[in-house]
């Protein structure tokens, strides 16, 4: 996936979730849109480096989207929403070589109760429900997920658990949305009834995957799997 038209900054602040002042390199301040609801814990720090992207819509409050940020010499695509973009684009090309044999690719359908499967993937036999998670939590040489407490995420483990329980294949697929290429795990100490609904939803059969994006300041994609340590 190509960014559009990416504009350099530094980051001022983050406030209210959903907001951040920054200042571009034109010396102009602005206030960008934040796409991302987590803590943002070790991905994003005052007069840290910033990407933004310019969107001239009349019907928008905010003109400016954050895209990425840079800690140290690593960039972190901090907009959640471009998780399922690139995943749909890795299983269209064949890259996530786990999710092939299909013939429909639909996003966004209504499953369980009352939600919605990032991906459902349909051929004359079978149906495999993907859920897609944005990874861009750094703990100490380890990139991790979640950063914060989801009671969410714990509900999409449940619904994926009982779509293996009707026959059907469910896939957890993290993506790394940071350029460290370091091993992943479960943030157990952040959200331990999320661990615990992960080990559940693994024994009762759901798949989990795991990929690393490679990340420019011209596009990203997916590239390869990477190794996830289970943690006791």
């Amino acid at each position: 996936m190509h960014f559009e038209k990416l504009y350099q900054g530094r980051l001022i602040k983050r406030y209210k979730r959903f907001l951040a002042d920054i200042i571009l390199d034109s010396g102009e301040t602005i206030t960008a849109h934040v796409p991302n609801s987590g803590a943002m814990t070790s991905c994003i720090e005052s007069n840290c480096p910033v990407w933004v992207t310019y969107h001239d819509n009349p019907k928008r409050k905010l003109k400016y989207t954050l895209e990425l940020t840079q800690m140290k010499d690593y960039l972190i695509c901090t907009n959640t929403g471009v998780a399922n973009k690139i995943a749909i684009e890795a299983v269209n090309k064949g890259t996530i070589k786990e999710l092939q044999g299909y013939s429909s690719l639909k996003p966004e359908q209504k499953y369980g109760q009352n939600s919605r499967i990032d991906i459902l993937l349909e051929n004359e036999n079978e149906k495999c429900y993907v859920e897609i998670k944005s990874v861009s939590l750094r703990i100490n040489d380890m990139l991790a997920f979640p950063d914060s407490v989801t009671t969410r995420g714990q509900k999409h483990l449940e619904e994926l658990s009982d779509m293996v329980k009707l026959g059907h294949r469910a896939v957890m697929l993290y993506i790394i949305q940071r350029t460290d290429n370091a091993k992943f795990r479960l943030a157990h100490e952040i959200d331990t009834k999320y661990a615990q609904a992960f080990k559940k939803a693994k024994e009762i059969g759901v798949e989990v995957l795991v990929y690393q994006s490679y990340i420019s300041q011209e596009e990203i994609y997916l590239q390869n799997s990477i190794e996830m340590v289970d943690l006791p």
